[in-house]
């Protein structure tokens, strides 16, 4: 089947949604698909609990959230992007809030909270639910231009297409399959937008959605797009150990508050590790319990709260208590299961901020791409403030690049399709090798690494990864089948980034190189190799 619009969008959270309604108010002629693989809330968007950093009130300023983010950053932060991301924050939030999002107010204004690494309190907010409250206005103004922008669940991307424009490969859109019908599609479009999110699924411990599996990276980087700094991936050192249930936060205030990380045998772990202990960064409170996970073997360790009163547990930390005892448990009475999880991915599809890539007519926003916002280590709440700004600076690109561009009806193009998309078979050989992938990475290239374990993974994911290309090219396809197929090229990825960069810098600590080398101040690419046409 074939579809044509004027402009593709592959993802449905903040970048996404955001993206397709400035298009849509810049260009009132354009029709616009959304293709998103599950439900239209499953993204990393709508289980952001913090909010949106951005400069409203003094003595806040610019230069302060410049100077909080390139420190954080650890020298690869790119200074321009960063200017142009902090400087357009206002406006942005001014956009969202005639988009419908309601942020939490404070005698009349916006109330502002303050998170880790930040010198001010410049956090917009919607109580703890930030996320969701952005979802819901952004789908509900998308809704209300549904005659011209329409929404696809269900149906995910499995290549994009390329066509040749006087010897140069240009996008075209992307090959889109729905598992329920069994339906295989061509979305045609002369603009391709994705803002597929992160790739947190890679890990066994992680936080993010089942659908985060860096659908956007892998596809990209088949149809020639550079990846950069993959090696960075943000670790949050306290996620509820519930295996095979959604994962959930246990926020870094309970320790504020006088929580202790416990060995299961009942040692304290900080001691002697920082001289703040238990209150130590989250960087360092994350090595020091992966420390403890290798060398006891252990799933787990265990955080300590119910030592206080336990009506002031139930008062400063209601939700953390309800869904613990949602879960078997009560947190005042007995210690909490903790363990670190893959939280946000730094690396992505290397960009300009207005997300262009070096495939003309393929434009990326928000955690799939790779600007240089971040360096080494994400600033907290900075992550949704790049990517609506970036989907902002992508609305205008996009318009202009497609100004210029002939597009026919239907580009000549080699499609991929094959008899294995008809028919689904079984799925525990899929389902092996995924808990093995992400076992890998947790066990291998997780928070702190070494180039023994790092050659040991590659190994193994390549070995992974060859046999899943193989079941993909012979098998019916599953979404199982090709989610499995990106999360290998992705985990891939991150190894030979990790491998590439010989020192600790940020969120990369390997144990061969503890210090970090001014030689490498500079991000991490890979080239994707020459596309072959067949």
């Amino acid at each position: 089947m074939e579809r044509h619009y004027d402009y593709i969008v592959v993802g449905s959270g903040i970048a996404g949604l955001f993206y397709s309604l400035k298009v849509a108010t810049l260009d009132p002629d354009a029709r616009i698909a959304i293709v998103t693989k599950k439900g239209e809330t499953d993204s990393n968007t709508n289980r952001a609990q913090g909010g949106i950093a951005a400069v409203l009130a003094g003595p806040d300023s610019y230069e302060a959230h410049i100077k909080d983010t390139l420190k954080t950053g650890c020298g690869l932060c790119h200074t321009d992007v960063v200017e142009q991301v902090v400087e357009n924050g206002p406006r942005v939030i001014e956009d969202l809030i005639r988009f419908g999002v309601e942020f939490s107010e404070e005698n009349g204004k916006i109330d502002l909270g303050r998170e880790g690494g930040h010198s001010f309190s410049r956090v917009v907010h919607a109580a703890d639910l930030t996320g969701e409250e952005i979802e819901r206005a952004l789908l509900t103004a998308c809704r209300s231009k549904s005659d011209r922008i329409h929404m696809y669940r269900d149906h995910i991307v499995l290549d994009l297409i390329t066509w040749d424009v006087g010897g140069q490969e240009v996008a075209g859109g992307a090959f889109v399959f729905a598992e329920e019908q069994r339906e295989f599609s061509a979305f045609y479009a002369p603009v391709t937008m994705l803002a597929t999110g992160g790739a947190g699924q890679v890990y066994y411990h992680n936080t993010n959605p089942m659908i985060a599996t860096g659908d956007g990276i892998a596809i990209a980087h088949r149809a020639g797009v550079a990846v950069g700094n993959m090696e960075f991936v943000q670790f949050h050192p306290t996620t509820l150990y519930t295996p095979g249930r959604w994962p959930f936060l246990i926020s870094e205030a309970v320790r504020g508050e006088g929580g202790v990380l416990k060995s299961v045998m009942g040692k304290r772990i900080m001691d002697h590790v920082h001289e703040m202990e238990d209150l130590a960064p989250r960087d360092v409170v994350a090595r020091a319990i992966d420390k403890e996970l290798k060398a006891s073997g252990e799933e787990y360790v265990m955080l300590d709260i119910s030592h206080r009163d336990a009506d002031f547990i139930k008062k400063r930390f209601p939700n953390i208590y309800a869904e613990c005892l949602r879960r078997g448990f009560d947190i005042t009475v007995r210690d909490i299961p903790v363990v670190p999880a893959a939280h946000y991915t730094c690396g992505g599809l290397v960009a300009s901020i207005d997300g262009k890539t070096s495939l003309p007519g393929l434009f990326v926003a928000g955690e799939v791409a790779m600007t240089g916002m971040h360096g080494a280590n994400r600033l907290a709440s900075n992550s949704l403030l790049e990517a609506v700004v970036m989907a902002d600076f992508s609305a205008k690109a996009c318009l202009e690049y497609a100004k210029n561009v002939s597009f026919p009806d239907s580009p000549e193009v080699d499609r991929p399709f094959h008899s294995s998309l008809l028919y689904p078979r079984e799925k525990v050989l899929i389902a092996h090798d995924r808990r093995q992938l992400t076992r890998v990475m947790s066990d291998f290239v997780g928070i702190v690494r070494s180039e023994d374990r790092l050659q040991l993974a590659q190994t193994k994911i390549h070995q992974i990864k060859e046999g899943i290309e193989q079941y993909y090219m012979a098998t019916p396809a599953t979404y199982d089948v090709v989610e499995l197929r990106n999360m290998a090229t992705v985990a891939e990825l991150i190894i030979r980034s990790a491998l590439m960069r010989k020192e600790s810098r940020g969120l990369h600590y390997v144990v061969n190189y503890t210090d970090t080398d001014p030689a490498f101040e500079k991000d991490t690419i890979i080239e994707a190799p020459a596309v072959i046409k067949e």
